[in-house]
């Protein structure tokens, strides 16, 4: 963003000192304020239960702070010291065409301000359909047999194993109580889904009693027996008893993950929606804005569960998976809102809305659509990891930024803005401003009144 305001205020002052500065001061809010919205995004995390989770968010957000001291303060320097010949071959010089006044998104500007209405509209039911594919999405865990995209040896070990032997033979819950209660535990142990239970392993007045599925430990069907242990042995008074085992680890893990997406996603939502409020200094603009993120969010879950059901045959998910999407989607996408609303709303003031919306998509679309393709090509390379739950989270992730960039963020929003036009900016003075027509702009902006409307 930095980069692509830089080289449009080369192109109207001859000093490149003073155009930096003018960039800076045009376009350091937004950097400032995407930056704090995945800042706050990434903190949102120490809410979580899963101490992996939890972990992530400090850690991503020390990262963006220094991300942004250096794009903020060493960037500029490079860029003013290496002059004008670094945006070769393309190099701008003052009073120079600025090219994306006629460049493609500027023409889908014009072609969305001609039925704005139907644009958003019909985008909007697109989207919505699309989320209806979350109903396919089992994110319950991922069994054995489904951990990897392709053969491993210890996956056909396990299969082989399940031929001759009871599923859990080699991965049995394990189940630690008083010694002295021991014999009434391994009695409770022996419920549907166990087929052994061995004898208690007695140590000072501990005992371990090992309990043998005969079902796949790592399915919903195995998870659904350590239910049923810790509810039999929890029964037996005065054993203190406690169901443990990696099969039991991972369903803690998933439950515990499942419970963090109800908690997170609310909580990062309030938020972003809070800083844009800030930012934006009005109420309707950032509401609908968090809702076109949350509709990009289920679109990008429903056509990638399809995908992930119909198209590479994967029958489940991590329960980690709508978190982490939904992180990445919103505290990351929400840097295109961000761009496109506060170049918008710097065009409001002297164009009124309308033509402000047109212009911002006209100088913000490219940068936006460049910063999209990045980003989604670096979670893309995810799915090429034989682990199915990091494949699954690239290609989602990926699906999520492409929508985000090529049809939320340029199409849908851009109609919303031509159609509510100055209303978006409710309650603030600008929701009172009008449309300034074409003919009654002032000379000094004769520049962007050149723009196509």
């Amino acid at each position: 963003l930095l980069v692509a305001r830089y080289r449009e205020e080369l192109r109207r002052h001859d000093d490149r000192h003073e155009a930096m500065a003018e960039a800076l001061h045009r376009a350091g809010p937004a950097i400032i304020a995407s930056a704090g919205t995945v800042i706050v995004g990434m903190l949102c995390l120490v809410f979580a239960d899963m101490n992996s989770t939890q972990g992530l968010g400090p850690v991503a957000a020390v990262g963006i702070v220094v991300g942004l001291l250096v794009m903020m303060t060493l960037l500029p320097a490079l860029l003013v010291m290496m002059g004008r010949w670094v945006f070769w071959p393309r190099i701008p010089h003052e009073g120079s065409a600025e090219p994306t006044a006629a460049g493609i998104w500027a023409k889908v500007g014009s072609r969305i301000a001609r039925r704005p209405r139907a644009v958003w509209v019909v985008t909007s039911v697109l989207l919505g359909a699309s989320s209806l594919g979350v109903v396919q999405l089992d994110a319950n865990g991922l069994s054995t047999d489904e951990l990897f995209t392709e053969p491993v040896q210890s996956v056909t070990g396990e299969r082989v194993l399940g031929e001759h032997f009871p599923a859990g033979a080699s991965d049995p819950a394990l189940i630690v109580a008083k010694s002295d209660a021991a014999d009434q535990v391994a009695q409770a142990a022996q419920v549907e889904g166990v087929s052994e239970v061995g004898q208690p392993i007695i140590a000072g007045d501990r005992a371990l009693i090992t309990a043998t599925t005969s079902v796949e430990p790592l399915s919903q069907a195995g998870f659904d027996v350590i239910e049923r242990l810790r509810s039999a042995v929890h029964e037996v008074e005065g054993a203190d008893a406690l169901v443990g085992g990696n099969a039991a680890i991972q369903s803690d893990s998933q439950e515990a993950s499942a419970r963090d997406a109800k908690v997170l996603i609310p909580i990062i939502l309030i938020a972003v929606l809070v800083i844009l409020m800030l930012l934006l200094r009005a109420i309707v603009a950032p509401v609908l804005l968090i809702a076109t993120v949350v509709l990009s969010f289920g679109a990008a879950l429903g056509l990638s569960a399809l995908v992930f059901r119909h198209v590479f045959g994967w029958a489940g998910a991590d329960a980690s998976l709508p978190l982490f999407v939904f992180v990445f989607l919103v505290a990351l996408g929400i840097d295109y809102n961000i761009f496109l609303m506060t170049r918008v709303r710097e065009e409001a003031v002297r164009f009124g809305t309308r033509r402000g919306a047109l212009i911002g998509l006209a100088a913000t679309g490219g940068v936006i659509t460049s910063a999209g393709l990045v980003l989604a090509g670096t979670f893309a390379v995810l799915g090429t990891l034989p682990v199915v739950s990091f494949a699954e989270i690239g290609f989602a992730v990926a699906l999520g930024v492409l929508l985000d960039t090529l049809v939320v963020r340029s199409v849908l929003v851009t109609g919303l803005n031509l159609d509510i036009g100055r209303h978006m900016w409710w309650p603030s003075k600008l929701g009172s401003k009008k449309d300034i027509e074409r003919n009654a702009v002032r000379e000094d902006d004769h520049e962007l009144a050149d723009r196509p409307i």
